[in-house]
């Protein structure tokens, strides 16, 4: 699994036109989904997302987490993280999860990381043409893994 997250004072969603989630103060997740990955890259990743410490203390230092700040979180499916472009102009999405193994997992993730937050996290539609607001906060923006645990 392959992660784009980014600190944000405000994020949105929209399908049609509709705003489908909106968070304020936390988290934007774009998650990316390989054929390989397994419920231990999804409790691994969610557990390092909900952990980071990439939110100000009262002296200004990046010390707190999403659950110190009782932050919000939106996950968006993001197939597009896992694009190859060593050959060409068009990026090739070979490495990426057909949806019979990334919706399921998708699923999981976003539970997984609901939990451990202790409440709800907006997600978008998989598969859907959706439209992403964000106000990137700093900007703060960590990309992240699992292949690269160690």
């Amino acid at each position: 699994m392959r992660t784009v997250i980014q600190r944000v004072s405000h994020a949105s969603v929209s399908i049609n036109g509709m705003i489908k989630s909106a968070i304020q103060k936390g988290l934007l997740v774009l998650v990316g989904i390989e054929e390989t990955d397994t419920e231990d890259d999804i409790r691994w990743l969610c557990k390092k997302i909900v952990g980071l410490r990439i939110f100000d203390d009262e002296q200004g230092v990046m010390n707190r987490s999403i659950l110190d700040i009782g932050g919000e979180i939106l996950v968006i499916s993001q197939f597009t993280l896992f694009a190859s472009t060593k050959k060409g102009n068009r990026p090739s999405y070979i490495r990426a999860a057909k949806p019979d193994i990334s919706v399921p997992l998708y699923e999981q993730f976003c539970t997984e990381l609901s939990n451990i937050l202790g409440k709800n996290i907006g997600t978008g539609e998989f598969g859907a043409d959706m439209k992403i607001e964000l106000l990137n906060d700093g900007p703060v923006t960590i990309c992240m893994d699992t292949k690269n645990k160690e």
